[in-house]
C-alpha cells in the first residue's frame, strides 16, 4: 500500500470511530453544501456534500494570517455525514440519492425545462437523519445558451491562480495563509477569460485541487472578476489519482454538452499537456485550441515539448509565456 493508501485507510478508520461515538445524537450543525452544477441536452449533473460543521466565514480586507489559516484549515477539518437520504430537484426533475462514506453525492438528472444561463435547483433532506427531519439548500446549474459559440475548459492552479505547484512548500504556505482576497491572478487572465466568455460562452474550471477548496475558489473567481462557472474538483482521499479524476471531469463536460466545441487552457507545471493531448486524441473535432501557460522551473526539461512534438493534429497547441500570447493567438482564430 502506498502513502496515499495508508492515509485513506487511517482517515476512514478515524471517521468510522467518530461516527460510532456520535450517531446516537443529532448532528449539531447539519449542513448541505452544494457545488455549482451544469446541464445541457444530455442531462444535468449536481454534486455536493453533507457535513456537520458550521458554515465558514468569508475573507475580510486586512485580516491577519492567523484568520486566513484558520479558515483554510476549517475547509479540511470536517465532519462528513454518510448515508444521508437526499432528493435533488432541477427544473421539475427529481432524483433520490444518499451520501457516500465521505459525505459526497453526485446525481445526473434528465434535461428538463432548463433556463439559460442559470437554473436554480434544490437539494433537500429526504426523511429522518439522526433526528434531523428538515434541511434544504439551493444549487445553481450553469446552462449554456443556444447562442454559445464554444465552451472554455480551464485548469486553475498556475493557469489563472498563481500557486507555484512545483514549489511544494511555497504552495502549501500560500494555500493555508492566503485568502480569496489576497491570492493573485495572473496578469491579464480575468480580462482574457471575460472576453472568451463574451457573456454567452460557458467556462468550466477543472482542477486537481480537492473539493474542500470549492468555496475558496468560487470566492476567488468572484473577487478577481472571472466569469463564473462550474468548478469541478476531486475527492482528496479518493481511490483515483488526480490525473484520472481530471480526465473524467473533462469528459463529463464534453458528454453533457455535445453541441459545443471547446478551448482548453492549462499550464506546464504538471500534467495538463498530457491530459489535453488525450482529450484531443479522443475528440479531435471538438477542440478548437489548446493553450498551455509556461510556468516550469526548468523550461528546458523537454516534457512539454515531448507532447507538442508528437501533436500531429490540426488542433493548435500554443505554449504561452503570458496572457497576451494567448489573446493574440485566440484573436487570430476568431475566438475573440
Amino acid at each position: 500500500m502506498n502513502v496515499q493508501g495508508w492515509v485513506v485507510a487511517a482517515e476512514r478508520k478515524w471517521d468510522a470511530a467518530r461516527l460510532r461515538r456520535s450517531e446516537a445524537k443529532p448532528p449539531a450543525h447539519f449542513r448541505i453544501e452544494a457545488y455549482i452544477g451544469h446541464g445541457g441536452p444530455a442531462g444535468v449533473v449536481v454534486r455536493g456534500r453533507v457535513l456537520d460543521n458550521r458554515l465558514g466565514t468569508e475573507a475580510e480586507e486586512g485580516e491577519g494570517v492567523r484568520a486566513a489559516a484558520l479558515r483554510t484549515l476549517g475547509h479540511f477539518v470536517t465532519t462528513e455525514l454518510p448515508s444521508v437520504p437526499l432528493r435533488v430537484t432541477v427544473a421539475g426533475a427529481s432524483v433520490d440519492t444518499e451520501t457516500d462514506g465521505e459525505g459526497y453525492f453526485r446525481v445526473q438528472l434528465p434535461a428538463a425545462a432548463l433556463v439559460s444561463p442559470w437554473t436554480t435547483g434544490t437539494i433537500e433532506l429526504r426523511g429522518d437523519y439522526r433526528g434531523v427531519t428538515s434541511a434544504q439548500a439551493e444549487v445553481e446549474v450553469r446552462v449554456p445558451s443556444a447562442d454559445a459559440r464554444f465552451g472554455v475548459i480551464s485548469d486553475v492552479d498556475d493557469t489563472i491562480l498563481e500557486t507555484g505547484v512545483q514549489r511544494a512548500l511555497r504552495m502549501v504556505v500560500q494555500t493555508f495563509t492566503g485568502s480569496a482576497l489576497t491570492r493573485t491572478a495572473f496578469p491579464g487572465a480575468p480580462e482574457l477569460y471575460r472576453d472568451l466568455a463574451a457573456d454567452v460562452n460557458p467556462v468550466f474550471y477543472v482542477s486537481s485541487s480537492p473539493w474542500n477548496l470549492h468555496a475558496f475558489l468560487l470566492a476567488f473567481l468572484r473577487h478577481r472578476g472571472f466569469p463564473l462557472g462550474p468548478i469541478l474538483l476531486r475527492d482528496l482521499l479518493g481511490n483515483r489519482a488526480g490525473r484520472e479524476q481530471k480526465h473524467a471531469r473533462i469528459r463529463e463536460v464534453l458528454d453533457l454538452h455535445p453541441h459545443l466545441s471547446f478551448v482548453l487552457l492549462g499550464d506546464s507545471g504538471e500534467k495538463d499537456p498530457e491530459i489535453y493531448a488525450d482529450i484531443v486524441r479522443d475528440h479531435p473535432d471538438r477542440i478548437l485550441a489548446v493553450y498551455i501557460r509556461e510556468v516550469r522551473l526548468d523550461p528546458g526539461d523537454g516534457r512539454v515539448e515531448k507532447v507538442s512534438d508528437a501533436w500531429g493534429t490540426a488542433v493548435p497547441f500554443v505554449l504561452a509565456a503570458d496572457s497576451d500570447v494567448i489573446r493574440r493567438h485566440a484573436t487570430s482564430l476568431g475566438l475573440l
